[in-house]
């Protein structure tokens, strides 16, 4: 555990640029004590909001929670959520020069709280795709700044920020600066994510991007049913398709209380859940790849950067709503073990 221990402190030194969906997570907290005589729903008796930056935002959280410095380029729509996301960020000491305000909804997640029971969400979006102006400005924003940064996140969460046109001019770009790219997966989008670095799906992204990609009609050696839940052997299976359709470095695909399996070129790893208590799964995935990037942009292997994700994510969900986690939980949690 040495090693990982001396990796975490090297995060301080990594710098990373998020790109992605940005998103404000919203909490009412309160209590139930009845039903409504309007409809069988519960009342809650609201005692009080919270907010905390969600999506691509949450990503860069985790990753200045963990010491590093962070850049997040994104948009915002041009309202008052905007603003509230954008004091957050900044309180949080998170660069957001490259956050730009277009014409369109600050995405929203309203989350209704009762006790430690979610009763309800709700959502204000747009998803329809950036528009060739809003693109040319994010690729102009990244070329200009690729330099300072080890390593770019791509943070997918199907609000058209990711979409083809920006992203493959970005991969490009990427690929020639010699820079690490990886993705928090959309499934409906894994077609865009050819050739960069790693991606992090959970086992049902994966099953749900192999109907989207036709994989098994283009090998004579993958043909199973993607109409149901993969065996772990059909799992095995896919990653390995889906590794080698995609031409990544690697593929990390988490698996709840299974814990996570990292695909390489040459070998299968299964690495067990160190999850303590399971409160709430709500952003643990970007509290996976944010630790697994920042991992390897200290110069972690692809193996030890999975690990120290697998320890953060254990740290995450045994918390209540969107959360990070902290280099001192990190380095605790590992030292426990």
């Amino acid at each position: 555990m040495r090693k990982l221990t001396d990796i975490i402190n090297r995060f301080s030194k990594a710098r990373v640029l998020v790109l992605g969906d940005l998103i404000l997570d919203q909490y009412i907290w309160g209590d139930v004590e009845r039903i409504s005589p309007e409809a069988p729903i519960p009342v809650v008796w609201a005692k009080r909001q919270t907010h905390v930056p969600g999506g691509a935002a949450n990503v860069a959280s985790n990753i200045r929670s963990l010491g590093a410095k962070v850049g997040i380029c994104g948009v915002v729509g041009n309202d008052h959520n905007s603003r509230i996301l954008l004091q957050e960020l900044k309180k949080a000491k998170i660069n957001t020069a490259g956050v730009f305000s277009e014409q369109r909804y600050t995405t929203v997640k309203t989350r209704i709280v009762a006790g430690h029971q979610q009763v309800v969400r709700l959502d204000w979006e747009h998803t329809h795709p950036l528009n060739n102006l809003e693109n040319k400005r994010l690729f102009n924003f990244i070329k200009k700044n690729l330099d300072k940064f080890d390593v770019l996140i791509v943070e997918d969460y199907g609000k058209g920020v990711i979409n083809p046109s920006l992203l493959k001019q970005i991969i490009k770009l990427v690929k020639a600066r010699r820079k690490i790219i990886t993705v928090d997966p959309k499934e409906e989008h894994f077609q865009y994510y050819e050739k960069v670095s790693a991606i992090t799906p959970n086992r049902k992204e994966t099953e749900c991007a192999l109907r989207y990609l036709k994989i098994r009609d283009r090998t004579n050696s993958f043909k199973i049913n993607t109409d149901r839940l993969l065996t772990d052997k059909e799992l095995n299976q896919a990653g390995k398709a889906l590794l080698k359709h995609l031409k990544l470095d690697c593929l990390l695909i988490t698996m709840g209380e299974k814990g996570m399996q990292l695909f390489e070129a040459d070998k299968i790893t299964r690495i067990p859940t160190v999850a303590v208590e399971v409160f709430d799964v709500s952003g643990a995935g970007d509290t996976v790849i944010a630790t697994f990037s920042l991992a390897l942009a200290s110069g972690a292997s692809r193996l030890e950067a999975a690990h120290l994700a697998n320890f953060a994510a254990g740290i995450v969900v045994g918390k209540i709503g969107t959360a990070t986690a902290s280099k001192e939980e990190l380095l605790d949690r590992i030292g426990s073990v």
